[in-house]
């Protein structure tokens, strides 16, 4: 018998609910609980992105089977739907997600920054378009296999926050933080208080096929991860400009070697950076204007201040005063102690109080007090030295 994790955003039993089914063993599991709860409910599938359009171009495979979003994914998910006898459908997004997921990320990393799309897609698609494909059909939730937890808002009636998950190594709040209280109050992370050994064990104990399922690491949408391969087929096929090739310099000046594009690489790289010194070297800045890819010794990657534009406070306005944080700049990043100041326009400036390693554009930058997430902001600069934050 599965007893669904205590969760206190729960929907009311007679609230019908969607659930987000990737056709993997979270999602199917979130699935498994609120059936055996008795939630009514109905089984919601994204279909993103066409696994078969890049198809046989150049560095591209010819078919892309048992990744995340693929057809396998989707069998998977209406196998589990068929064995819970829930209505199930698949809802069909790729011109939604191509305009603000899969186009910025090419355009992010045209301008030479590293972009990271499962942020943009959990607020611009997951809990956007499918909330409001959910609200049509009669849903007021939508449920999802992400491990993560609200709570209610003790200081604001009707108000919610959104915290770390229980199980911290498999915490996914990072990737939520552009979460508006409109959207945590449609949401419900049923997860959030389990551990993944836990969830493998409800899926197993409810006979899901997909109890032992591997999980998947891929940006979805990108086979092999090869960023590099899937960035010069879409632009071929787009007809866009991935720029040409350009120098890559030492940070003292000395010109290294050339590259094919700036596209080929991301701050903190290591490998494949083409030039032979006998001393390891490190990417410390792409220039995409000048086509220049600066390179320099591990300690130089060092920073302890950046800029962030798009900022977003979950609570609703930005803090007056700078904050004490605990800042994470990469999904697996350790959260380091810092001040967190709001700017003008949107904008957002971190000092950590140590230098911290590889901070890169175009990645996020979430803020924490203690489990609580305050929101966060897309990194748009760095500054080695670590600019002072206003009067604390």
């Amino acid at each position: 018998m599965l007893n669904p994790a205590p969760n206190p955003a729960a929907a009311q039993p007679e609230e019908l609910t969607a659930v987000a089914m990737s056709g993997g063993v979270d999602s199917s599991t979130v699935a498994a609980l609120l059936h055996a709860a008795g939630r009514p409910m109905v089984g919601l599938t994204m279909q993103l992105w066409n696994q078969r359009r890049l198809a046989g171009r150049p560095g591209m495979p010819e078919t892309s089977h048992g990744r995340c979003c693929s057809l396998d994914d989707v069998h998977d998910a209406r196998r589990v739907a068929e064995r819970l006898a829930i209505p199930y459908y698949v809802v069909n997004y790729e011109q939604r997600f191509e305009r603000d997921v899969v186009r910025n990320f090419v355009d992010q990393y045209r301008a030479g920054r590293t972009p990271i799309p499962c942020s943009l897609c959990n607020t611009s698609v997951k809990f956007d378009a499918l909330v409001t494909t959910a609200r049509q059909i009669g849903a007021a939730r939508v449920a999802t296999g992400h491990y993560a937890r609200i709570t209610p808002d003790p200081e604001r009636p009707g108000r919610r926050q959104l915290r770390r998950a229980a199980d911290r190594h498999k915490d996914q709040s990072y990737f939520l933080w552009g979460l508006t209280q409109e959207q945590l109050a449609a949401a419900e992370f049923p997860l959030g208080e389990m551990s993944k050994d836990e969830v493998r064990r409800h899926a197993a104990a409810a006979g899901l096929d997909v109890a032992g399922k591997p999980e998947s690491y891929e940006i979805c949408f990108v086979p092999g991860n090869d960023y590099g391969a899937f960035l010069a087929a879409y632009a071929e096929e787009q007809a866009l400009d991935l720029g040409g090739p350009g120098a890559i310099v030492h940070r003292s000046g000395q010109t290294l070697g050339r590259h094919a594009g700036v596209h080929h690489f991301t701050v903190g790289q290591r490998k494949g950076l083409g030039v032979a010194t006998g001393q390891p070297l490190y990417v410390l800045n792409v220039d995409a204007p000048t086509a220049t890819v600066t390179v320099g010794e591990e300690e130089q990657l060092y920073a302890r201040s950046l800029r962030a534009e798009g900022a977003h406070w979950i609570a609703g306005a930005p803090p007056a005063a700078p904050l004490r944080v605990q800042a994470r700049i990469r999904h697996r990043h350790q959260p380091a102690a810092a001040w967190a100041e709001a700017l003008p326009n949107g904008e957002l400036r971190v000092e950590f109080d140590a230098p911290q390693r590889a901070i890169t554009p175009g990645q996020a930058v979430a803020l924490y007090q203690d489990d609580l997430v305050l929101g966060g902001g897309w990194i748009a600069s760095v500054a080695p030295g670590g600019a002072a934050v206003a009067t604390r």
